[in-house]
């Protein structure tokens, strides 16, 4: 039996997951899902890829806010999850590789806050519901389909039996967190994603667009906020490279909206 064995969110791009139960399905990715994002002083998104240390900053919904904790400081700071913002405020253009999206700065004291951790200059932005950032047009199911502040698709989906097989392959194995999925679920073979076209996770209905080319992001140790080596860059190039990218995981763009369950079942409808 093929199901849903995890659910994770990254409330902020870039920084900690996490783990739940059950999730709501948005238009855009699941409820909260990148919502927020850390830019730096000429509004470029800041990432893992150059700053590993954002690892370090683990989110954590509590009641109706969002509470963040910095895991070796052990400082924390939080803010509404539901995010308005008056007429007067403006808005400000920020940077997801090629796509400029509008978004409103969280607030002077929240970026001061991770200013002052990070050492450096960062401004907390979030994607009120008015900015609808298009899913490239090459992959995209319908005109309408849009996304977060994610890199460009609004879901991720691996197989535990693909990471228990890049495992095997490797000197020390390896933890999911370090490929930052929202879903994961067990039964089925090794890869077997890469095929799925259209399915169902409980009621709600998916379509996968385009296996996920791995970057050095998941050589970054999510529990020490630093980068660990070459692995699982390395082990995964030697059998897993397609037209020079290196392959794990299959993007997803969603169909409806809804929630999803740990324990769903999914039922492939359409695979190639």
């Amino acid at each position: 039996m093929v199901q849903l064995s995890e659910i994770w969110i990254y409330p902020v791009k870039s920084l900690g997951g996490i783990k739940l139960q059950e999730a709501q399905v948005t238009d855009r990715g699941l409820e909260h899902d990148r919502r927020w994002l850390l830019v730096d002083e000429n509004a470029m998104f800041l990432s893992q890829r150059e700053h590993p240390e954002l690892a370090l900053f683990q989110p954590e919904i509590t009641g109706d806010f969002l509470k963040i904790t910095h895991r070796v400081q052990l400082d924390t700071i939080q803010f509404p999850l539901q995010q308005s913002f008056s007429e007067t405020e403006t808005t400000i253009e920020v940077m997801v590789w090629e796509d400029s999206i509008q978004a409103y700065e969280v607030g002077s004291v929240i970026s001061d806050w991770f200013s002052q951790l990070l050492g450096f200059s960062a401004r907390l932005v979030y994607m009120p519901e008015e900015s609808h950032r298009k899913v490239e047009t090459k992959y995209a199911v319908t005109e309408a389909d849009i996304n977060s502040f994610s890199d460009g698709y609004p879901f991720l989906l691996i197989g535990q039996s693909s990471l228990d097989d890049l495992n095997s392959r490797m000197k020390e194995a390896l933890p999911m967190n370090r490929f930052r999925p929202n879903f994961v679920f067990t039964g089925g073979d090794a890869y077997e994603e890469d095929s799925w076209k259209e399915f169902t996770i409980g009621e709600l209905t998916f379509f996968g667009v385009k296996p996920c080319g791995r970057c050095v992001m998941t050589t970054v140790d999510q529990e020490k906020g630093e980068t660990s080596g070459k692995d699982p860059l390395l082990t995964l190039s030697k059998y897993r490279t397609v037209r020079n990218n290196v392959l794990f995981g299959q993007n997803l763009i969603g169909s409806g909206t809804g929630f999803v369950t740990v324990g769903d079942a999914i039922a492939v409808l359409i695979s190639i």
